[in-house]
């Protein structure tokens, strides 16, 4: 507890002294082509979150959130910053409402970092194992409960959405989306699962940029916690709702998305111009196909995904665009080959 107390004295001091992302996101350049993209301040864009969480549970009189821990990047950043704002606000940490539900793909690795990052933090975690009911939802719409197709998965995103909103109506409070920018743009979650949230903490934050952010902080507070984040950070990332799955090995790597997002809101690149940028830039990192497959993804998904956007959840701007209803976007039904 006395770890919890100095963090709290820490957060508050440091919120104090922190800036804001809105002069950086002035000063871009929309003809810059950074070799990384999204360039800022891990600081900056931590203080920008937890400013914006504090705002808006200040005005809506809230003072309790449910997260759901994974033990990945998104919900390790999303509890940071709830942990942030409650300390802004002088809240206490008795209200942030921590649940991490194992299922068919849940590794002891994630699940021991979840436990781990929690415990660090001074915070209670409880464990609701979904793997029983997904299994009877599943026998009751007849599907067999093993072959690991989109029903699968998606039921067992379905579900832990189910227990998060649930639970926070419990306690009065609302629940904090993780999902992150890369993320939404893809349209990489389950529509009315992980898609679903009353706030969206990370929907302006890249996922390249979601993990900095969480090794600045790791760096910057030290302790148990900050061993978790580590591992979290070096854990490949996935959805782990069937045993194995790499989500990059999917869809391609993150930062290829991240300078294809960058480049194609900021700077209005077509298709063969994000090519060859990301040859002239990633050559070394990536052979041509896994660019080339990655871009792909990216223009088929931007697209074909766009759905999901168009009715997603409150979230919170850090750059200058995000993929809300009001920030960027395109019809649901726009033909693919314009961002050829």
């Amino acid at each position: 507890m006395n770890k919890q107390v100095k963090a709290t004295a820490e957060l508050k001091r440091y919120l104090k002294e922190g800036g804001s992302l809105g002069s950086l996101a002035k000063s871009y350049s929309r003809k810059s082509v950074p070799p990384t993209p999204f360039p800022c301040n891990p600081r900056d864009v931590y203080v920008s979150q937890v400013n914006a969480l504090a705002t808006r549970l200040k005005r809506i009189g809230i003072k309790d959130v449910t997260i759901g821990i994974s033990g990945g990047l998104d919900s390790t950043l999303c509890l940071l910053v709830a942990c942030g704002a409650f300390a802004k606000l002088n809240l206490p940490f008795s209200g942030i409402h921590l649940y991490t539900m194992p299922g068919f793909g849940t590794t002891k690795r994630t699940k021991g970092n979840a436990d781990l990052l929690c415990e660090g933090l001074g915070l209670h975690l409880k464990t609701v194992d979904i793997t029983k009911t997904c299994r009877q939802h599943l026998k009751d719409i007849g599907h067999d409960g093993r072959t690991p197709d989109v029903a699968f998965e998606n039921a067992q995103a379905r579900m832990r959405t189910m227990i998060l909103m649930d639970s926070a109506n419990m306690t009065g409070g609302i629940v904090l989306g993780t999902g992150d920018m890369s993320e939404i743009a893809l349209g990489w979650c389950t529509y009315n699962g992980d898609h679903m949230s009353m706030f969206g903490v990370n929907s302006g934050v890249p996922k390249t940029i979601v993990r900095k952010v969480c090794l600045w902080w790791a760096d910057e507070y030290g302790g148990q916690s900050a061993d978790a984040i580590r591992d979290i950070a070096a854990t490949p990332i996935s959805p782990e709702l069937v045993k194995g799955q790499k989500t990059e090995d999917k869809i391609g790597p993150y930062e290829l998305h991240d300078f294809f997002i960058w480049n194609f809101v900021m700077n209005g690149m077509n298709g063969k111009e994000l090519s060859s940028a990301a040859k002239k830039f990633f050559g070394k990192a990536f052979d041509v196909a896994t660019i080339s497959r990655t871009l792909g993804i990216f223009q088929s998904r931007l697209v074909g995904q766009a759905f999901k956007r168009n009715c997603s959840p409150d979230g919170i701007k850090v750059f200058p665009f995000d993929f809300s209803p009001l920030g960027w976007s395109i019809p649901s039904d726009m033909p693919r080959g314009i961002l050829a």
